[in-house]
């Protein structure tokens, strides 16, 4: 582990403003710094309870978190892959906003699907929805689907969109991140061997992504609105950050996880009380294929990056 320097739900411009410019001001995210501790041994001691946190947890935990004003970071394992599973649900919706949207026009379109797409995507609350179904989905509806509630069918439909899922990792690449890369889709993309490097990511680059999507100036100030607004109205994170972290913090994050190799990730920009963003990735993983998931692992290594930051 290095730590280095260098209303719950308020209105989509409100929170735009929470951030803005702030990216820039600290200097960007990928930049490295001078070794921080927030006390003498103070990077020893959090990085022995992360460490501590994997073997009570039987698990390989990554995190990557940095306070943007102040530009200290917390590092623990942030160059290692981890699968990515729903994570890249936010990067289809941006990419959908820069590639394919021209003034909402694209956002209204409606596409339609049948029950069949849903059921092969094993999970589809809203896209499952007999309305749906009947009717179909503007594109704008899907991306709150994916991005809000993790609809699997929704996900897909954005891949289809842009044109598969090797798309999210052109996307990447255009953006700066050579690491992240989207190869399956829904559900196969969750299956997360160990050994795979398909469908991965890692703390840093996820955490630097998502940055400068929420922060940066990848997205116009409108589309910026809109996806932050889907990642703060998100329903998965009740179990995962939004019960490690303080309960007065606001959050724009995605969570992710697979039925195989306890996949548990979270990650996002949250804002504590004085405004000030700070981006936080928590990915992890575990050795039995039958995993399970383990919310309770992201909880106490968020709050423990929350503690060391602020």
């Amino acid at each position: 582990m290095v730590l280095e320097t260098a209303g719950r739900h308020p209105s989509r411009r409100a929170v735009l403003t929470l951030g803005t410019g702030a990216l820039l001001a600290a200097g960007g995210l990928a930049a490295g710094g001078k070794a921080y501790a927030s006390a003498p041994g103070g990077e020893a001691a959090v990085s022995g309870q992360l460490a501590e946190l994997e073997r009570a947890h039987a698990a390989r935990l990554g995190i990557f978190a940095r306070h943007v004003i102040t530009g200290r970071t917390l590092l623990y394992r942030a160059e290692e892959r981890f699968p990515i599973c729903s994570v890249f649900k936010t990067l289809a919706a941006a990419a959908v906003l820069r590639d394919l949207d021209q003034g909402g026009e694209f956002l209204a379109k409606r596409i339609r699907y049948t029950e069949k797409y849903v059921v092969d995507s094993e999970y589809g609350p809203v896209t499952g929805k007999a309305e749906n179904l009947a009717n179909g989905m503007t594109v704008a509806q899907l991306c709150a689907a994916a991005v809000s509630e993790s609809d699997n069918a929704a996900g897909n439909l954005l891949l289809r969109e842009l044109g598969g899922p090797t798309a999210i990792t052109r996307f990447c690449r255009s953006i700066g991140d050579g690491i992240t890369r989207l190869d399956r889709w829904e559900p196969r993309l969750n299956s997360a061997e160990p050994w795979r490097v398909t469908d991965t990511t890692s703390p840093r680059a996820i955490g630097t992504t998502y940055a400068r999507l929420i922060l940066g100036d990848v997205l116009p100030d409108r589309d910026r609105e809109l996806l932050t607004g889907w990642l703060v109205a998100n329903t998965t994170n009740t179990e995962r950050f939004r019960k490690g972290l303080p309960a007065d913090w606001i959050l724009a994050d995605k969570t992710g996880g697979g039925d195989q190799y306890g996949v548990t990730n979270d990650v996002g920009v949250v804002w504590p009380p004085d405004r000030s963003p700070i981006v936080l990735s928590v990915l992890s993983t575990k050795s039995a294929p039958a995993g399970p998931r383990d919310n309770l692992l992201v909880q106490q290594a968020a709050a423990l990056v929350a503690a060391a930051l602020t």
